[in-house]
């Protein structure tokens, strides 16, 4: 199994840790768009980040982070279940060569939103961007926002995303006090390499051999868009029905694009006629490609 994710923690110590790797589900991202590599490589580290972080929910829903700017990149949004169905998306103008972090979104801030399911309401938390890298700004969140030292080591490349994620727990009694700063200094240690390449039991023996370490299985993550026809009608509908008739008498239809999977949906003059017509977007045909 190539996508998936493992939960680890230090036995008698406060310290918990995450380890994920991605293979089809950042390649079912990349193949969807002509991302530039600067920023392909933004998004694969904030994936990796993502499932990481969505480990720890405590509820059913979806966890998103975005990172918003007024350079270059201007949003990059990573949505991630609790049972680790993922896709992503990116916003971009003119040529991106390179750069870090704060070069390639200039001033800007990371959003985090936790979505329950059920209608049931969120959470928002925002700071501003600080260091230059995905995982020194989700760091700097989590110190921040939530107040658990948190330390994070994430890659990507063509093939893969990958990351691990230490945090330290709640203090409780504990025989091993400078667990937290050992497996800081012991994880530091791990290259982008070794987070791409070697499985969890494999990586985690080589960095914490001298260490009381519990894996626990590994989850599967895997690539689901929840874009739907249903949904389209939805959005079309809140804009308005004269403005959907006048696109449709100057183009033929109305066409929408899913600005994650990249699917293809049109709406006719006759599909247009039943959105406000009251019978819904279930009775209108299939999407058309």
């Amino acid at each position: 199994m190539s996508d998936q994710l493992h939960r680890f923690v230090f036995e008698d110590s406060a310290v918990r840790g995450e380890w994920v790797r991605l293979a089809s589900t950042w390649q079912a991202v990349t193949e969807r768009h002509a991302y530039p590599p600067p920023l392909r490589q933004l998004l694969g580290e904030l994936m990796a980040a993502g499932a990481l972080l969505a480990a720890t929910l405590k509820f059913d829903g979806i966890l998103s982070l975005q990172l918003q700017g007024s350079g270059p990149v201007k949003l990059i949004v990573v949505e991630c279940t609790r049972d680790h169905a993922m896709r992503a998306t990116a916003k971009w103008q003119g040529e991106i060569s390179g750069g870090g972090l704060r070069e390639l979104l200039g001033e800007g801030r990371f959003v985090v939103n936790l979505m329950p399911a059920g209608g049931q309401p969120g959470y928002q938390g925002v700071v501003g961007l600080e260091g230059d890298s995905v995982a020194a700004a989700l760091e700097h969140y989590m110190a921040s926002s939530e107040q658990i030292p948190t330390r994070l080591w994430l890659a990507s490349d063509d093939r893969h995303a990958g990351g691990m994620l230490i945090q330290k727990l709640p203090e409780r009694e504990a025989r091993d006090a400078d667990a937290w700063p050992r497996a800081g200094h012991l994880a530091a240690t791990v290259s982008a390499a070794e987070l791409l390449e070697l499985d969890a039991p494999v990586l985690l023996r080589r960095l914490f051999h001298q260490e009381n370490l519990r894996l626990f299985e590994p989850k599967p993550v895997c690539f689901r868009c929840t874009c739907t026809r249903e949904r389209v009608a939805g959005m079309l509908r809140m804009l308005g029905r004269d403005e959907v008739h006048a696109i449709v008498a100057e183009r033929g239809e109305v066409e929408v694009h899913c600005e994650f999977c990249n699917r293809r949906y049109a709406f006719d003059a006759i599909d247009s006629e039943q959105l406000f017509a009251g019978r819904g977007s279930t009775a209108a045909p299939p999407t058309r490609h």
